[in-house]
């Protein structure tokens, strides 16, 4: 007769096989927990580490833009001081001429002629005052013409007025430039 092997050998095998699955199953679960553990640790580090980053980032653009305060600031500090400069200059370099202006002016002024008013706006002088006559009116608009320091006098009004029974003055309103003399004509 055959020789039948009745021990269960195949459930044994069955249940080994069972087993090795059950563990290699619990490995790989252990395993890809451990993987998952160890993924999470490494993304939370690198999210703390950038958010130290920004924060330094943010600290550094707050020390820039106060630097870029200062600069502006500095900058309009520094236009305010040149501009005080250039106006200082223009006055140091004007001052001589305000002097000769008044020379050529009294220079200009014919006998029988004052001034009562002088204004100077820009580069234009507005001039009031009385004289004995028109005539003297004219002399002074042609001695004003002619010197190197005023150009263009125009008479604005002239108004006869009686001061007295026998004294009679012509009051005057003119404007002229001033400009300035070539290099070889100033006096």
């Amino acid at each position: 007769m055959a020789r039948i092997n009745l021990l269960p050998w195949r459930e044994e095998l069955r249940e080994q096989r069972r087993k090795r699955f059950l563990l290699a199953l619990v490995g790989v679960l252990v395993g890809s927990v451990a993987a998952v553990l160890i993924a999470d640790q490494a993304i939370n580090a690198a999210i703390d580490r950038q958010v130290v980053r920004n924060d330094y980032i943010g600290k550094q653009i707050t020390v820039v833009d106060e630097r870029i305060k200062q600069i502006s600031d500095l900058k309009a500090r520094r236009q305010q001081l040149v501009e005080r400069m250039r106006i200082i200059q223009d006055l140091q370099g004007n001052r001589p001429i305000s002097g000769r202006i008044f020379d050529q002016l009294a220079r200009t002024l014919p006998d029988g002629v004052y001034f009562t008013e002088v204004k100077m706006e820009g580069k234009t002088l507005s001039i009031t005052g009385a004289a004995d006559s028109n005539n003297r009116v004219s002399d002074l608009m042609r001695n004003l013409d002619a010197s190197d320091w005023f150009d263009a006098p125009t008479l604005t009004e002239v108004k006869a007025t009686t001061a007295g029974q026998l004294d009679q003055a012509n009051v005057f309103q003119l404007t002229v430039r001033q400009t300035q003399p070539a290099a070889g004509a100033v006096q």
